[in-house]
């Protein structure tokens, strides 16, 4: 990945200081090579709505809800010569016309380009399927799909007859990525098998695609009910269950004898240069290496060991540390019965974090976040939970999902710490700010940093107790418990990817440091064998956040305002961490200076 241009980028850093700034007095005052640039910003983004329709679904763009986006060869071919061009284009605009706001814009729409360029050569398409998620679980699209108006329906049956093309392409990938040994580890392709057996079903009813005509608005009228889901039962009849079978059959006879028995990126061709560019790509930060993270996570699981101790002797627990993992695992008073009651609690849960936001943010989001349980297709083999964005107008909520596939194994302990990490103050309210923010271009409103966005979250996870919450010292364990997780993280992913550790080692490095149960343990870490650099991205991110907040209150001691604090750090969206540095410390700067001159 080419290296940003770091003193440009802490230069221009000074002039984003204040947050949420106005879009019109900004739009009035462009240069020519500003409007060039914007421009560009706007037809890129309306391109690549055409060119990637599944991004267009997940942003709430509706236009193209009626086709998938195209993975055959020709497809990604297009893609790739559209970035090619884009950053040509961009290269054509001369950057010392533009304010240093506007270059700010510039260099992170050069960045985004200038990696996915970098990425390209290690055809990251041929990877993309794994247990958590790829054409296997394909029908959870209508999760996030309206289904309000008779067009909603007709789009989704025109996807539904384009399944087949769809498999076709994906059965090419899975062939190509056998011919050239770029195959996902065969321990966790496995976990494909009973996944694609949910597909494959004898009647187009059964078909987790058919759920949408299970729940009409009564917006519909009766003939059209009846039209659309004759419609509906048609199409996964004659394209849905051909195209599975098909699929089901090539990766079964073809894909999976082929799949490795390593479970490291280093396994394959280019695997060892791949990690080094995920590393980059996933922090953010050029020049970390996979050792010097590794000696990182192995001194914040040390860290976090010894506050997890000082927790385990205030309970009165007698034994050792790995004894009380064992009770927590285990002792039925921390799990609930049924996935209902467990539901049920997690409702509680994010009701009670609400209203204290008010104390640490002085702008919230206007969009609502929702409740869901993560649908069966996926909820065995995926995480604890995750986070949907809403869509970029406001049409859709976000929505925070919970895992309530055996419920024995979810723990009362980490339903507080799950909730500010997943929904608010955690990835809620930090995307939906974002993407509320009509001054930036739509590149940045939707920009996804890893380490930023996941570096937030967990750094959000450490405000708890300023909410009110953690008061019981099993909760706060549960908070500790997660700050473990991401710390182990760091160990177990450069473990497996650049040490050559077996999976076992890394499930039994995860079970000796953290309380997570069994099941979640190994979850996780088949993740990060599937998802190479990404899970570096929260720790990374958390503790340069954590360290820029005890910046900012030793230089401004007494004057220090949280409200303000996390307010900069989140006007400008997601930006990589060597951005959001220099900004902070010009905003620590000047408030330092206002404070001086107060005196």
């Amino acid at each position: 990945m080419p290296k940003p241009r770091l003193a440009t980028l802490a230069a221009v850093a000074l002039a984003v200081v204040l947050p949420f700034a106005d879009a019109a007095a900004a739009t009035a005052a462009r240069s020519p090579a500003a409007e060039r640039l914007y421009a560009l910003f706007d037809s890129t983004w309306e391109k690549e709505l055409a060119l990637n329709p599944m991004m267009a679904t997940y942003t709430g763009d509706a236009r193209y809800n009626d086709r998938w986006t195209d993975m055959s060869a020709a497809g990604i071919a297009q893609r790739h010569q559209h970035d090619r061009d884009t950053l040509a284009a961009l290269r054509a605009i001369p950057r010392d016309q533009l304010t240093p706001a506007e270059q700010l814009d510039y260099d992170l729409f050069a960045r985004e380009y200038e990696q996915q360029l970098a990425t390209h050569p290690f055809k990251p398409w041929l990877y993309q399927i794994n247990q958590r998620g790829g054409i296997q679980t394909l029908s959870e699209t209508a999760e996030i799909l309206p289904f309000r108006t008779v067009k909603d329906y007709e789009d989704w049956i025109a996807r539904l007859q384009g399944v087949g093309t769809l498999a076709d392409q994906h059965i090419a990938m899975l062939d190509e990525a056998a011919r050239e040994g770029r195959t996902q580890p065969r321990v966790i392709m496995e976990r494909l098998t009973p996944q694609l057996a949910l597909q494959v079903v004898d009647s187009p009813e059964k078909s987790p695609f058919y759920a949408p005509f299970r729940r009409f608005p009564d917006s519909i009228g009766a003939a059209d009910r009846a039209r659309l889901d004759a419609a509906g039962r048609a199409a996964i009849a004659s394209s849905v269950l051909p195209a599975y079978k098909r699929l089901q059959t090539a990766f079964t006879q073809r894909y999976l004898p082929a799949t490795r028995s390593s479970v490291g990126i280093s396994g394959t061709p280019q695997g060892a240069d791949f990690y080094r560019e995920r590393i980059a790509y996933h922090t953010t930060l050029n020049g970390l290496t996979a050792d010097e993270i590794h000696a990182i996570g192995l001194a914040e699981v040390a860290r976090i060991r010894g506050e997890m101790t000082k927790i385990k002797d205030q309970v009165g627990f007698k034994g050792t540390l790995q004894d009380f993992f064992v009770f927590l695992r285990t002792d039925p008073q921390f799990y609930y019965k049924t996935p209902q009651e467990l539901f049920q609690a997690y409702l509680a849960v994010s009701k009670r974090i609400d209203p204290g936001l008010v104390k640490l943010f002085g702008k919230l989001p206007r969009t609502p976040y929702g409740l869901r349980a993560i649908p069966d297709t996926s909820a065995p083999n995926t995480t604890t939970a995750y986070y949907q964005p809403p869509a970029a107008d406001g049409s859709r909520a976000g929505y925070y999902y919970v895992n309530l596939y055996r419920p024995e194994v979810r723990p009362k302990y980490e339903m507080e710490v799950l909730s500010i990490h997943e929904a608010v103050p955690g990835h809620h309210l930090q995307v939906a700010l974002a993407l509320e923010q009509a001054s930036m271009p739509q590149f940045r409103r939707n920009a996804r940093y890893t380490a930023y966005i996941e570096g937030w979250a967990l750094y959000s996870e450490s405000l708890g107790e300023e909410l009110g919450l953690y008061q019981d010292p099993y909760s706060k364990f549960g908070q500790l418990t997660y700050d473990m997780w991401r710390a182990v993280r760091l160990v177990v992913d450069t473990g497996l990817h650049a040490k050559g550790w077996s999976r076992q080692q890394a499930i039994d490095f995860f079970k000796d440091n953290a309380a997570k149960t069994e099941a979640d343990i190994v979850n996780e870490i088949d993740r990060y064998i599937a998802w190479p650099g990404q899970a570096l991205a929260y720790k990374i991110g958390q503790l340069r956040i954590s360290a820029l907040r005890r910046e900012a209150e030793a230089a401004l001691g007494p004057r220090f305002d949280i409200r303000a604090f996390h307010d900069t750090l989140l006007a400008t969206g997601a930006v990589p961490l060597d951005v959001m540095e220099p900004r902070m410390r010009a905003w620590i700067a000047a408030q330092r200076t206002t404070a001086e001159q107060a005196k």
